[in-house]
């Protein structure tokens, strides 16, 4: 038996060489591995075969793109494009307009022709008036404005004017003082032309004492009576002694009494012949 082993395995390794001589470069196959002896009793697992890969779809697989993230959009709706708005330019700052000066108006020729004056309201006095101190009065010169005002007349019964200076004005007339006022223009002026107006009254006053309701200085006014003096006074107070009323008047440095019955002038309207003058004062017993 072992004869017959050797023999063959001579014969085995004679092949071998003439066939190795017959390929030249091609190698010897190796050695078959003896299957592993697995000890008695002992479970073995049963040999799984992989599973064969299929090249095809792997291949498709590893070709095709990584798939797109689902759209959350509703199926069936169109999807509008979203289009970003073309911001407008900004206008450009406006510069600040530059204002215009007006040239300033050449001033107008002078005009020879004299605008008219306004009228001045005078007091309602008679021609004749005598001016008395705290009389307001305009002295109006024609074309002469700076010269012409309204004055008042002093408690030492004069004024004073441009270029003329002082003058006694208390005691007089208007037309006696404008007369006067022209006079003293003449040396400036070439025909002075000046009027006197009497603007109000101060200087004409009467007074009451007794039993009236206010006494003191009442303003006199032209033709002024004896009721309607009392009148301006206020009245008669209930213990007023109507019949025994006086007036006293200072002339020519003596003091004259005037009987006055108030019951009689309300009663009959006969005034008694009393005619009321500045300074005059009413007593009422």
């Amino acid at each position: 038996m072992k004869l017959a082993a050797t023999l063959l395995s001579i014969g085995l390794a004679t092949s071998s060489l003439a066939a190795h001589a017959q390929t030249g470069d091609q190698k010897p196959d190796a050695p078959a591995q003896a299957p592993a002896t697995v000890p008695a009793g002992t479970a073995t697992a049963p040999v799984v075969a992989p599973a064969p890969v299929d090249t095809t779809t792997a291949g498709a697989a590893a070709a095709s793109p990584t798939p797109a993230a689902p759209d959350t959009a509703a199926a069936g709706s169109a999807v509008t494009p979203v289009v970003a708005a073309a911001q407008e330019p900004k206008p450009a700052a406006a510069a600040p307009a530059t204002p215009v000066v007006a040239a300033p108006a050449a001033p107008a020729p002078a005009s020879a022709t004299v605008a008219p004056e306004v009228p001045v309201a005078s007091a309602d006095v008679d021609p004749n008036y005598i001016l008395g101190t705290d009389d307001a009065i305009m002295v109006h010169v024609w074309k002469e404005p700076t010269i012409s005002g309204s004055l008042v007349i002093r408690p030492d019964g004069r004024i004073s004017l441009p270029l003329v200076g002082d003058l006694p004005a208390s005691g007089m007339t208007p037309m006696a003082l404008a007369a006067e006022i022209q006079d003293g223009l003449k040396k400036f002026i070439n025909d002075p032309s000046v009027t006197v107006t009497v603007t109000a009254v101060n200087s004409r006053k009467i007074f009451f004492i007794g039993e009236v309701v206010r006494s003191g200085p009442v303003p006199l006014t032209r033709a002024m009576t004896m009721l309607q003096a009392i009148s301006a006074a206020g009245g008669l107070t209930p213990y007023a002694n109507k019949k025994k009323m006086y007036i006293l008047r200072e002339e020519k440095g003596k003091q004259e009494k005037i009987p006055f019955d108030y019951a009689k002038a309300l009663k009959e309207g006969n005034q008694q012949g009393v005619e009321l003058k500045p300074g005059d004062t009413i007593v009422v017993p």
